[in-house]
């Protein structure tokens, strides 16, 4: 099971880096995560998903770091302004692309941003997120499409005010 949760950190510190958006941020959960992830090993069901699991963990630990203080907007408002986030071999429309979906992503709320991330950029399936997220199927379904639609929205309205 150790080598298991091993293999999944890289995708953990993505889902981290989505959460927290910042590398320390993300790194300092991924801690905590993988710590109380090894203290508890005996509470994770065999056969069911490690990864879900972890996630799960991470997520509980993002929300209650939030309560107890963190500011998630402020901390989300500091990585969007970041101008580093475009690839640095990228032309300058493949930039400015980047960045406007970038700013997109960082426009949704927080739970349609949690959803389309866990779905689409962590390749998790829709029963997996929705138990990372303690939701129904149906609920994440709705999530996902709801923060497409929005995205669609803000990148249509950024391209037409260009010209």
């Amino acid at each position: 099971m150790r080598g298991e949760i091993l293999s999944l950190l890289p995708q953990l510190r993505g889902f981290a880096r989505f959460l927290t958006g910042q590398p320390a941020a993300a790194d300092d959960l991924v801690q905590e995560t993988v710590l109380r992830a090894l203290g508890a090993l005996e509470q994770f069901t065999p056969g069911t998903s490690m990864k879900a699991w972890l996630y799960t963990i991470a997520r509980n630990l993002f929300y209650e770091q939030a309560r107890k203080g963190r500011r998630e907007r402020d901390v989300m408002s500091d990585y969007a302004c970041r101008p580093d986030q475009a690839e640095s071999g990228a032309s300058a429309g493949e930039a400015d692309a980047l960045r406007d979906l970038n700013g997109a992503i960082w426009q949704l709320t927080p739970r349609l941003r949690e959803a389309l991330v866990l779905v689409g950029v962590q390749e998790m399936t829709y029963a997996e997120a929705a138990h990372v997220c303690g939701v129904t199927v149906g609920t994440l379904k709705a999530r996902v499409s709801r923060a497409r639609v929005q995205i669609m929205e803000y990148m249509q309205a950024g391209a037409g005010g260009e010209g």
